[in-house]
Parts: C-alpha cells; structure tokens; sequence
C-alpha cells in the first residue's frame, strides 16, 4: 500500500520538477548587451517564470537553473512594422490578406482579424532573432486598416498578443495599388483623407455629446486616432509627400509616426523639429518608383540628427514575402550608423517608439525574457544565432 501511494504521487513529482525546469533558466555570454546600460563581460541573465530574474556579472547560478551558453546575448530584435502573418511565403491569392483593394479607406479591418500565427514567415523571422513585429495591413492604399503588435511564437493569434489594435495604416503618394480607381493623383488622395477626418470630427462630436448616432467601424477608429488613442503610421518616401502628410497631421493634430521616408534626408529639420519618430524604409529597399532616391545611409542621417528611428522589414511584392530587420540593420551600421547604435535601434529605441519599452526591448528585471544567443558578432553576416528564447522558452 505504501508503494501505491508513492507511485500515484510521482506523476505530481515529475509535473513540478519539468516546470521547474523549464521555468527557470541561466543564459551565459561572453558578452550580454542589456541595452539599459554597457555591454557585460561574463554575463548572466536569470529567468524565471518566463521574465528576467536578474542581469549582472559574477552571479551565482541555482543548480536547479538550465544554463545556455552562448558568445553574444542581446534583447530579442523588434520588427518596427511588418505585414508577416498577414501576407503568407506562398503568394497565393489565399494567403494575401495584407491589403483589401475593395475601398482605399477601411480603417475599420483589424489585423488580429487575420493574422496567421501559424505561418511559416513568422517562424522565419523568429529563427533570424526577431522576437516581436508590428504588423497588420499594408502599404497600398489611403487607409488600409490597423496594426497589431505581437510576439513571434504561440500557435493562435490570442497568445503572446502585446497590442490588439495599435496604429492606423496610412499611404500618401504613389505608393497606391493599382486595384483602386481612385484616387488618381496625390491631391485627390489628401482631399479623401481631409473629408474622412472631417466626418469623424463630427461623429466624435456626436458621440462625446450623447446624441443619438450610428455607431460606425471605420468612424470610430478615426475618432480614437483623433482622441489620440491611436496613432497614424504614414507609410511615405518622396519629400513633397512627407511635407503633406505633416500638414495634414497638424491641421488635425492626431500622433503620427512617418514609416518608409526614403527622402527623408531632404527634409531631416522639419521632422525634427516637430518630434516625429521614424520607422525606416529597409536598408536594401528596391530605389524604384517614389523611393528611387533611397539611401542605405538615411538611418544613420536621421540617427545622428536625434531622430528616433526603428527598422522594419516593410512590404515586398514578391516571395518571400519578409525582410529581415536583422540584416538591414547590418547594411545600416556598415554605412554610418554603427553597430552599437544599430543594435539600440533593433531593441529598446524601436520598443519605445512603439511604447511597449515597459516589457521589452532590453535585459532588465521584470521585463519579459526575449534574447537572442549568437556564436560571435550579431552584425556579422558569417554570425550565427545558437538560440531564441520568447517568454523564457527557448523557441529555437
């Protein structure tokens, strides 16, 4: 009987022993870039409980903690904006859902509504060291819909969610899909977007009045972008477009975030002097169309003039649909902007543009434990990534 009774307890045993762990883990580096600070030498990040326990040099590790070695350990990278998981690697019809060419002003279309947690691009981007992506609708039309922010693992959209609903996708210029048969110039374009505010100014009147109204999607997703709730991600590349969408910002005074700017560095003091933070075209863009003038040396341009910038992996028209942050962050820091400030724009300065620096970005206590382990320098072409880790589980 006292046998039976110990062999029923082992189950429970052996549950509270593989959560351990896995729960608690020690990640050993050469070097830890925390990002809240210098580079440690002989680092040691503690996690338990799928956040950071503790950083620092010379920690004792438990004996009951799972230890990771590795040459190099940085935050986990931040994917500034992103259509993966909305625009799928077989570029197929079916797995296109990053821009519905139906009306050029949908504000209303949420990206949770059709994110695919499941893609392998996802996966894809979670090998090469991205950790979180801003993604949702994309590049092509006035008002696309809006973005979502989320971790790069969890097999359902509902785990490891950050931001349901973030930012409003914009595009001004040329940059329109050729489905929509309005508008057909870049004046057309601004006026339609002047009118949408207009109407969501008086429904937000409405609404805040206790009038009797319609409730109406894509109103009160323009009303929040008013009430600053949201924020208008203005994807842009030629000079005199980036002046129109300033103007249109300040003539409603809604927060604004300017994604792409290949020309940019033609305008570098009116962005600056109105605070705009900047998520920038990939360093390896395609110089065609409005971005024919883009320049792998616009992020450094930008960084150097104390304009808060993130990489992105932007929209490709082609398989495999994704860029890597990782590697345009390495083209940028090879022209001009530096590896260390190449690596501060892959974590914490992208996390606070995107204002989630609270859970990641940096190795800090009681942020969630995303890193990244490599066998040698992270900007390295001939680097490797030896591990993942998201929400203190090793994923790679």
């Amino acid at each position: 009987m006292r046998f039976l009774k110990q062999l029923l307890l082992l189950p429970a045993f052996l549950l509270v022993f593989s959560f351990t762990s896995e729960a608690q883990i020690a990640v050993k580096g050469e070097t830890v870039y925390t990002m809240a600070g210098q580079p440690i030498s002989n680092g040691v990040v503690l996690i338990k409980d799928g956040k950071i326990e503790r950083v620092g040099s010379g920690i004792s590790i438990p004996s009951n903690y799972k230890v990771y070695e590795a040459k190099v350990v940085t935050p986990g990278f931040i994917d500034a904006h992103s259509v993966v998981g909305l625009a799928g690697h077989l570029n197929v019809d079916s797995d296109q859902d990053q821009l519905e060419t139906s009306n050029p002003i949908q504000p209303e279309l949420r990206a949770i509504d059709a994110y695919n947690a499941q893609e392998a691009l996802v996966g894809f981007l979670r090998d090469n060291g991205v950790t979180t992506v801003h993604t949702g609708h994309g590049p092509g039309a006035l008002i696309s819909g809006q973005t979502m922010i989320i971790k790069t693992t969890g097999s359902t959209v509902n785990k490891n969610l950050i931001e349901a609903s973030k930012m409003l996708a914009f595009t001004l210029g040329d940059n329109l899909s050729r489905a929509f048969s309005t508008p057909g110039t870049r004046a057309k374009g601004i006026a339609m977007l002047r009118q949408e505010l207009i109407k969501a100014q008086s429904y937000l009147e409405k609404r805040n009045g206790e009038e009797d109204y319609s409730k109406d999607l894509g109103m009160e997703a323009l009303a929040e972008l008013l009430e600053g709730k949201k924020t208008a991600l203005v994807t842009v590349h030629k000079a005199n477009d980036i002046m129109s969408a300033i103007r249109l910002q300040e003539e409603f005074g809604f927060p604004m975030v300017l994604d792409g700017v290949a020309e940019a560095y033609m305008v570098i003091d009116e962005i600056k002097s109105r605070g705009y933070s900047v998520t920038i075209h990939p360093s390896m863009i395609r110089p065609g169309g409005d971005a024919k003038n883009a320049s792998m040396e616009t992020a450094a341009k930008l960084y150097e003039a104390g304009i808060p910038i993130a990489f992105q992996s932007g929209f490709e028209g082609y398989v495999p649909k994704t860029r890597v942050v990782h590697y345009e962050a390495g083209v940028a820091a090879a022209n001009g902007l530096g590896k260390d400030n190449a690596l501060k724009v892959l974590t914490i300065d992208a996390a606070k543009i995107l204002g989630i620096d609270n859970r990641v970005g940096s190795l800090e206590r009681g942020k969630d434990a995303d890193l990244v382990m490599f066998n040698g320098d992270p900007l390295e072409y001939i680097t490797n990534i030896t591990g993942v880790i998201i929400n203190g589980e090793k994923v790679k």
